[in-house]
């Protein structure tokens, strides 16, 4: 009798591509992957090496920040945003993260031949109010029009600048073991706004963006003293993505509790019809903060004057290397892994 001779193959998902795919830019393994292999790898430098959300720059008399970001997002216009808002939004709390007051903003608009002149005044008009209320100007930008079918519509980058004024470092090396985890706020409903409307979900109550600005809660943190070690906006990738970024830069292990992280019930209920998590559904107006243990409950206090469900979800430890724990419901505790692949691309 001749054995029988099986080959198995586990369809894992591949790590290395030939080409770019969507999920390099989900904010998951694949984008982490091609951020330190191809980015990382060309343009090291200190300021880059921080792995943060803006660059600190001491310049004679004072400390500026700076960064910039680009904004893909389809559909244009959804539920409690649009393309317009969500670039100065996203933009100011980039510079929040690094604790920067914003002050000025470039915009660069890549247009589409064919784009209605009406939708254009319309992202315009909103990125102008969004602007007045974050206190913000935006003074120097660009245009540029490419071949009908090839920009979807309008493409926007923007740059801000803002300035530093507090002696604290904050950055993601800065996370020290026992630091408390805080968030302002429910998370993944941007994602699942996204989702329902380009899917034409209905739900009990339409799910908004949650995008916003947060850099007068950064500054009201500041000024009260709290000593913060780090903060991260929880965009691509969700709250699983900034949480695991923090826990690779420090070296440390991450711990949340799943009963403490706020989701909304019409974001659980959209996350279960699309088999989605909803710690992995971008958020547009959310942030984690990592403080020292003894100021936790003052900043959770500041938090809860703008945000009402803020909450305190976890904390850091120096045991487990640099893994992200979650401990479920139940008291079940497991590792909260990234995304492999695209959960919902063009979400920014």
């Amino acid at each position: 009798m001749n054995a029988l001779n099986f080959n198995v193959t586990c369809p894992v998902p591949l790590t290395q591509y030939p080409q770019v795919l969507l999920a390099h830019g989900g904010g998951g393994r694949l984008m982490h992957q091609l951020i330190n292999r191809m980015f990382l790898a060309a343009f090291s430098n200190p300021l880059l090496d921080t792995h943060h959300d803006a660059a600190v720059v001491d310049l004679p008399g004072r400390r500026m920040a700076f960064t910039t970001d680009s904004y893909v997002v389809r559909p244009l216009f959804f539920p409690g945003g649009d393309i317009g808002s969500i670039a100065v939004h996203g933009t100011v709390n980039d510079l929040a993260m690094a604790g920067a007051r914003p002050l000025y903003l470039s915009s660069a608009f890549i247009l589409e031949e064919g784009l209605p002149m009406e939708t254009l005044w319309r992202v315009v008009c909103s990125m102008r109010d969004a602007a007045r209320r974050c206190g913000v100007q935006i003074i120097t930008g660009d245009t540029k029009v490419v071949d009908r079918g090839k920009g979807d519509g309008v493409f926007i980058n923007t740059a801000g600048v803002g300035v530093v004024a507090h002696e604290q470092v904050i950055a993601p090396a800065g996370v020290r073991a026992g630091d408390v985890i805080l968030v302002n706020g429910d998370v993944g409903r941007h994602g699942m706004a996204i989702m329902a409307m380009r899917e034409g979900l209905a739900f009990d109550g339409q799910i908004e963006s949650d995008s916003a600005p947060v850099h007068e809660t950064v500054q009201a943190l500041l000024a009260a003293g709290i000593e913060i070690h780090c903060l991260r906006d929880l965009t691509r990738g969700g709250l699983t993505s900034a949480l695991h970024e923090i826990a690779e830069a420090a070296r440390l292990t991450v711990q949340v509790e799943e009963k403490l992280i706020p989701v909304r019930e019409e974001v659980h209920a959209a996350c279960e019809l699309l088999g989605l998590d909803p710690f992995q559904s971008a958020c547009e107006g959310r942030f984690a903060a990592f403080v020292a243990p003894a100021d936790a409950g003052r900043a959770l206090e500041i938090m809860r004057a703008q945000w009402p469900e803020a909450g305190i979800i976890g904390h850091v430890t120096s045991e487990g290397g640099t893994n992200v724990f979650l401990k479920s419901a139940i008291g079940a505790r497991r590792i909260l892994d990234l995304a492999s692949g695209e959960q919902l691309p063009r979400i920014c």
